[in-house]
């Protein structure tokens, strides 16, 4: 659990890494400029786009007393401790992910299709997607999960049906 946890973090750290290191350069190339990059901020604000980045900073300050706690358990009260005098500084960073995915944003949109965006996620509509797309990506999830399970039966039994005929039981 502690390494799939640990991965998942970085994996989110590295990718937000890469955004921003790549993003500048391919903004160059497309020409976007800093009122796309505005804009497209006002757009994953409006959007919630951010929404699913809001844990990782409160993660990743977990995982590193976990890591130290492992290193040396009779740590555990004073990292706990120590994580708490730290954490509002990094904490502040997090609005530093709304502007990497602003300027990815800026690169894959036109300022025209940013202001069609920010046009539709401030309409009723767009505010009910973004209220609903959490519970619709829940629900959904659940429902692939128990789809996946009945197709993946079904074709057990089709796997031992027609290995039947070729004379193998399985």
């Amino acid at each position: 659990m502690f390494r799939s946890t640990v991965a998942g973090a970085l994996r989110t750290v590295t990718l937000l890494l890469a955004l921003a290191a790549f993003a500048p350069a391919a903004m160059a190339q497309s020409g976007s400029g800093a009122a796309n990059v505005q804009l497209a901020r006002d757009v994953v604000l409006a959007s919630g786009a951010t929404r699913a980045f809001d844990g990782v900073v409160p993660s990743i300050l977990q995982q590193s007393i976990n890591v130290f706690v492992q290193q040396n358990p009779d740590l555990q009260k004073e990292l706990v401790e120590a994580v708490k005098t730290i954490a509002p500084v990094f904490e502040k960073r997090s609005s530093e992910i709304v502007n990497i995915i602003a300027t990815v944003y800026a690169t894959r949109f036109t300022q025209a299709e940013l202001k069609e965006l920010l046009a539709f996620y401030q309409s009723a509509v767009g505010k009910k997607f973004v209220t609903q797309l959490p519970s619709v990506l829940e629900e959904s999830f659940v429902k692939t999960q128990e789809w996946s399970g009945k197709i993946s039966e079904e074709i057990v039994q089709g796997l031992r049906a027609e290995m039947k005929k070729r004379g193998h039981t399985i």
